[in-house]
């Protein structure tokens, strides 16, 4: 299934006092990286409800702690398709620093179409999954700055 990975470069506001990463931030990054991750399949969030009135909630998220991060490390977050239903879309994302891994988790998301009268769940149309299924790996550009969220 499709993946995609980008960098994030923590920040000194990351951290708590004891000057680890406070754990609000894995699930900051995992929203960064998901929307990242539709982006890089060209189902970007803002372009879905503009053109097709298709929104992308969180429903359920999940993240395991292995390893503390601090100010000032570059991590990489790899971001993978873990499973497709009906009307959801299951991403798993893996932080690693240096190629340890250090958090892992998901993000379980809606496809949910916006009108007037209020949102529904609507079944995700096969050409998407068909996109969401593709054997394709993209990764940040190296020439552009990394994300410092």
């Amino acid at each position: 299934m499709r993946s995609n990975e980008l960098e994030v470069l923590i920040n000194w506001g990351d951290t708590d006092k004891a000057g680890i990463v406070y754990y609000p931030n894995f699930f900051k990054w995992f929203d960064i990286a998901g929307h990242q991750f539709f982006r890089s399949c060209n189902l970007a969030p803002a372009k879905l409800e503009e053109e097709r009135g298709i929104i992308v909630p969180l429903l359920d998220v999940q993240c395991t702690f292995e390893k503390s991060l601090l100010y000032d490390d570059l991590i990489t977050i790899h971001t993978k398709v873990e499973e497709i239903n009906r009307k959801t879309i299951k991403l798993r994302h893996v932080i690693y620093r240096d190629g340890v891994r250090c958090a892992q988790g998901y993000e379980l998301r809606g496809w949910v179409e916006k009108s007037p009268e209020g949102i529904k769940a609507v079944v995700i149309p096969e050409a998407v999954k068909a996109i969401l299924n593709e054997n394709i790996e993209t990764k940040a550009d190296k020439n552009r700055p990394r994300f410092n969220a």
